[in-house]
């Protein structure tokens, strides 16, 4: 290796620094290094403060060329590369450097980012969050046998005696880093599985904004993944997370046929509803009071009034109203 850095030398002084860079990393490689002692040699041979994020735990890194902890707050990354393992982003790492980059900032910032995921394989949490969606497949299918749902679970790292959840994910946000949110500290794999995002967990917490979730209840996983499906269908913007077990006999409206759902008259009212008016129903059915649908609509309790007038149903029977916006949603 040092003969080739040196002929090359001899073509390219930036050649000649990159290969320095790449046997600076194999060097730490060897001496397995941490990962605070990978950010303070990266930090000392770039000279400015370098940084390391873990997605999954939310660790971070920061270590100045003086080989400290780095003083907050933290400047401004740039450049910056991400972790990647078993083809996952599992993190970020990044200089913090005032002055124009240096050239050879893109090539130590890669070998940062490779040497990075070589510690987290090595020493932990080595663990990613998506998984192959074929024995995702297998595991919620109605159609595996137990034999088989048996082995892919085994080989997704779950133990055949504690319970899984299963949670149906509908999200704009990547699925890992859903997953990484809600169990950050326990097993969790995801695969998207015919359009939505399938969530194998021994725990789950709290979901991130904007996510729409179903979880099912039951213990086995393929009834589990048909009653989070049905769950995903009831979400709202006002309840993105449905558990199954809180539906309640509502959950007996998932399994009519969606024409007669259409058929119904106050369903067909709901749908003829404009979106403003939809949504004073929303929030009268949320609140089942007109004063604390206006605070939650931020309106006067007397406009509140009048749109509620404006629609074609009895709001005074709020359980058939609730029943009739349930059934609407499950059209959407």
């Amino acid at each position: 290796m040092e003969a080739l850095a040196t002929r090359l030398s001899n073509l390219d002084s930036h050649v000649e620094g990159a290969i320095r860079v790449v046997m600076f990393y194999d060097t730490l490689m060897r001496r397995r290094v941490d990962l605070p002692a990978l950010t303070r040699a990266s930090a000392g041979l770039a000279e400015c403060v370098a940084g390391i994020r873990l997605h999954s735990t939310g660790q971070v890194i920061r270590m100045s060329p003086g080989g400290t902890p780095a003083a907050e707050p933290a400047g401004e990354p740039s450049p910056t590369a991400v972790i990647t393992l078993d083809d996952e982003e599992i993190g970020q790492v990044w200089l913090e450097r005032l002055a124009p980059s240096n050239p050879l900032d893109e090539v130590l910032l890669d070998r940062l980012a490779i040497a990075a995921a070589s510690v987290v394989e090595r020493y932990g949490p080595a663990r990613t969050t998506m998984a192959d969606p074929a024995l995702v497949e297998l595991v919620i299918s109605a159609d595996t046998d137990e034999a088989g749902r048996a082995r892919a679970l085994r080989l997704l790292g779950f133990a055949a005696d504690k319970p899984v959840h299963v949670a149906a994910i509908s999200s704009d946000q990547a699925l890992d880093r859903v997953a990484a949110v809600v169990c950050p500290s326990h097993l969790v794999k995801a695969a998207p599985v015919a359009g939505t995002g399938v969530l194998l967990a021994t725990r789950l917490g709290d979901f991130p904004p904007d996510v729409r979730a179903g979880i099912g209840a039951d213990p086995h996983p393929s009834r589990a993944w048909s009653e989070a499906q049905a769950a995903l269908r009831f979400t709202t913007p006002r309840t993105p997370v449905v558990h199954y077990r809180d539906l309640g006999a509502l959950a007996l409206l998932a399994q009519l046929p969606p024409d007669a759902l259409r058929a119904n008259a106050d369903v067909a009212a709901v749908a003829s509803l404009s979106a403003e008016d939809l949504e004073t129903l929303d929030a009268y059915c949320a609140t089942g009071s007109l004063r604390r649908a206006a605070d939650l609509l931020h309106l006067h309790h007397s406009s509140v009034s009048r749109r509620l007038e404006q629609i074609p149903l009895d709001v005074s029977d709020l359980a058939r109203v609730k029943l009739a916006l349930a059934a609407f949603r499950l059209l959407d």
